[in-house]
């Protein structure tokens, strides 16, 4: 591969006169649709001209260089970047679905209504609870439907006090900033340091101004808070509403629900659990769930099955309202319920398992070269923080950036914010052996080179179209351009 011209931008490939097509002199172009001269522009656009293989190969480098879970293996803890099955992406493109209008009266699209129905009676199934919503375009968009469920609630019963939102310091950022949006308070209960929350100070700060406690369970550590029933009967007892983000429900599916731990709201991302496609900006989904009691505030239009089989949209008037345009991102939901069908109730039950073997098989493969902060079993996820020899100043970051040359896409890092240099590894269970064993193999050589040769491992990588930048230089001086167009 040329990396000179794999790097270039199709500006700076053109040269003049070059073209990959041409109209043949004397064309009849009668009958064909002209530009009005009020919409003409007055000069020539400055385009690339470039013949056609140039333009062919250009935007095929281009599409190389966004790694994913098609081109690699992608251990990006706390966002489970499992595998999409292509048979996903066939069912979501199916012609009688795709061409459907969000709008069509509801005796139109039976098939689809039946298709939300199944998905959401299915989730709720999984996630223990009585109704679900597939309407939120996200996970965080999910996080604050729920967290307007519970705001409706409070209101609903005249309990004006609640306006403060409990997170553990180990929660996701999305945590805080939903409760924020909703305008509720935040307030932050500390983990001990086995990385559970602790549950005498958790109880200190419950009194009748909390309206809900958000909990992940197994936690961002990986961690399985084996104080949930606790914590729910202390929630409960305060007149507050358990609120389960569902971004680590992976682990659990099949063996647990959330439900049966107490939960009162949940969210699930199905680009997490569920294998539709993640990252990019979207689009994604993120349904919300509640228990018994709740269902009436969920956010309209619900779709339900009338007594004659037939399926139909409702408006509650006690509903919170709508949070989206229509029904949520429908083919997303399509790709969701294909894996569901697929791998049926027996598939399902291995998931958790399998993604927490594979953490584990991880987790015990390199700690002996990496610092693992809290010992134990975790579930599809762990975090280390960093190297254990930090002698020659080899950072996670470091680590991260020479992951890349192996072919590896880096697992998070410094999140989250309870380790200094936290490297959060999650494998997720469609990984085969090999490729497992490839990763830790790479992790092991970083490890022994950053002791060795730390200055070959801070100076990676080396085999990407961008080699080493200058982080410093790079945001001070960004270069947003590489050609300038006068």
């Amino acid at each position: 591969m040329n990396k000179k011209l794999y790097g270039k931008l199709i500006f700076e490939l053109s040269r003049k006169g070059r073209r990959g097509t041409a109209i043949p002199e004397g064309m009849d172009m009668a009958g064909l649709e002209t530009i009005p001269g009020s919409l003409m522009r007055g000069d020539v656009p400055e385009l690339p001209e470039v013949e056609d293989p140039t333009v062919v190969r250009h935007y095929t480098n281009l599409s190389t260089n966004n790694f994913g879970v098609d081109t690699g293996f992608y251990p990006l803890g706390s966002c489970t970047m499992k595998y999409n099955p292509k048979i996903n992406e066939e069912m979501a493109s199916l012609p009688s679905f795709a061409t459907l209008h969000p709008l069509q009266p509801a005796d139109t699209v039976q098939g689809a209504l039946h298709l939300y129905w199944l998905l959401q009676s299915m989730l709720s199934e999984i996630g223990g609870m009585a109704e679900f919503t597939l309407n939120p375009y996200a996970g965080a968009h999910g996080e604050l439907t729920g967290l307007m469920v519970i705001r409706a609630y409070h209101d609903s019963r005249g309990d004006m006090r609640r306006t403060k939102v409990i997170v553990p310091d180990s929660a996701h950022g999305t945590n805080p900033a939903s409760a924020a949006v909703a305008g509720l308070s935040v307030l932050e209960v500390k983990s001990l340091p086995d990385g559970t929350v602790d549950v005498d100070a958790l109880s200190a700060l419950l009194d009748d101004t909390v309206a809900a406690v958000m909990m992940t369970n197994p936690n961002t550590l990986g961690i399985f808070e084996r104080n949930i029933p606790e914590i729910a009967r202390m929630v409960h007892a305060a007149g507050a509403l358990l609120y389960y983000d569902g971004a680590n429900l992976n682990p659990l599916i099949g063996k647990a629900r959330p439900g049966d731990m107490g939960f009162d709201v949940m969210h699930v991302n199905l680009h997490k659990s569920f294998s539709t496609p993640h990252g990019g900006g979207g689009p994604g989904s993120g349904p919300v769930g509640v228990r018994a009691g709740l269902e009436h505030l969920l956010p309209y239009p619900r779709v339900v099955k009338n007594s004659d089989g037939t399926y139909g949209l409702v408006c509650s008037d006690d509903s919170l309202g709508r949070v989206s345009g229509t029904l949520g991102n429908f083919a997303v939901l399509q790709r969701a319920l294909a894996y569901l069908l697929t791998l049926g109730r027996d598939g399902l039950s291995m998931v958790g398992p399998l993604a927490t073997l594979n953490a584990n098989y991880i987790k015990e493969s390199l700690r002996d070269l990496y610092l693992l902060p809290i010992d134990g079993v975790c579930k599809h996820e762990f975090v280390f923080d960093g190297l254990r020899d930090k002698s020659g100043g080899v950072t996670t970051l470091h680590v991260a950036k020479r992951l890349l040359d192996y072919g590896f896409h880096a697992p998070t890092i410094y999140f989250p914010l309870l380790f200094h240099e936290s490297l959060m590894i999650e494998p997720t269970e469609t990984e085969s052996i090999d490729t497992i064993d490839s990763f830790i193999s790479a992790m092991r050589e970083i490890a022994e080179d950053a002791s060795s040769r730390p200055e070959f491992v801070k100076n990676a990588p080396y085999d990407t179209p961008m080699a080493h930048a200058d982080d410093t230089e790079a945001a001070l001086h960004p270069r947003v351009t590489f050609f300038d167009l006068k």
